[in-house]
């Protein structure tokens, strides 16, 4: 996988990406919407049905550009641009998970809240981030600023945690025997706009550094239980030995080497040790059981070289002077 360099200095304020071309709605199409929907008594408006969407969740759902801008005009007006359907979401929400990405803007640009959440605290920015939808998530990113990037949903994720766990799940996925070469392909592609949302939360912001609230794991930590090589390179890569703190961090207790040594050999686990030593992990930290790392290795002849590896694992001298 190929990345961007890394940056040279920590996140520092936002900056936002460089808008995509959303083009206008066709205008005899929004004309006759606007007319449309200009007739409908309010009540009609404003009905729900059984899940309690309004008229706007539906469109919006349905990807009818022009309807939804029409109805979010009346709508905004009747102050119900927000309203939410049985799970919590917004038809903002709606567009965000139907990838509406016109619609969005669309929304965006009428005046919907960018900071509603769902029933499950997700917003606008993890629905995105979680689904992969690149385009989607550069609209939210272009037009909503300033935005709360490090927001926490009713798991305590970011929306860049959210990115990370999905790209995890995609690589378990793909290393399923059962795939075909079409779902095969089709995983490559999910994986790849996942990446693409990666960076441009990173690029915008986001900080590696923030921890969920449940466990106090980071993006590091994420990336290492499912041996996910390629995003570890890249999150270590931008740190660059700017926080020590960052690659001995404890979740449960372990740290981030704790849980490379007890990963199953499958799991890219040498590569993994290697890159935590080289990057400042330190092997002589205990956790709450008070092993170390080399206490998590499997026994046997399988964590030989596990333990090799972090017998002489040293210090990078990078962090000497901490």
């Amino acid at each position: 996988l190929q990345y961007p360099a890394a940056s040279s200095s920590l996140p520092g304020p936002q900056l936002v990406p460089v808008p995509i071309s959303i083009p206008e709605p066709a205008p005899q199409e929004l004309e006759d919407a606007r007319r449309a929907i200009g007739a409908l008594p309010i009540e009609k408006l404003l009905l729900e049905d059984e899940d309690n969407d309004t008229i706007l969740h539906i469109y919006a759902a349905k990807g009818l550009r022009a309807h939804t801008l029409a109805a979010a005009e009346r709508m905004r007006a009747l102050r119900r641009l927000d309203a939410k359907e049985h799970r919590g979401k917004t038809p903002l929400l709606v567009a965000v998970t139907a990838r509406q990405a016109a619609i969005v803007h669309d929304l965006i640009q009428a005046g919907a809240d960018i900071n509603a959440v769902d029933n499950k605290g997700q917003s606008a920015l993890h629905l995105a981030a979680t689904y992969g939808y690149a385009q989607v998530l550069q609209v939210i990113l272009s037009l909503a600023f300033p935005l709360d990037l490090e927001m926490k949903d009713f798991e305590g994720h970011t929306p860049l945690h959210c990115a990370v766990l999905a790209h995890n799940t995609l690589l378990r996925d793909q290393g399923r025997q059962a795939v075909t070469e079409e779902q095969h392909r089709e995983l490559q592609q999910q994986s790849r706009e996942l990446e693409s949302c990666i960076h441009l939360l990173v690029q915008t912001g986001a900080s590696i550094y923030s921890r969920d609230v449940k466990s106090n794991k980071t993006v590091l930590h994420y990336t290492v239980q499912d041996g996910n090589i390629s995003l570890l390179r890249y999150f270590l890569e931008l740190n660059a030995f700017k926080s020590k703190d960052f690659v001995n961090n404890k979740a449960h207790g372990n740290t981030a080497l704790h849980m490379a040594a007890a990963l199953p050999g499958d799991k890219n686990q040498k590569e993994i040790i290697q890159l935590l030593l080289e990057h400042g992990a330190d092997p002589s930290i205990r956790n709450l059981d008070n092993d170390q790392p080399i206490h998590m290795a499997p026994p046997g002849k399988a964590g030989e070289q596990v333990r090799h590896l972090l017998k002489k694992g040293k210090v990078s001298p990078a962090f000497s002077s901490c």
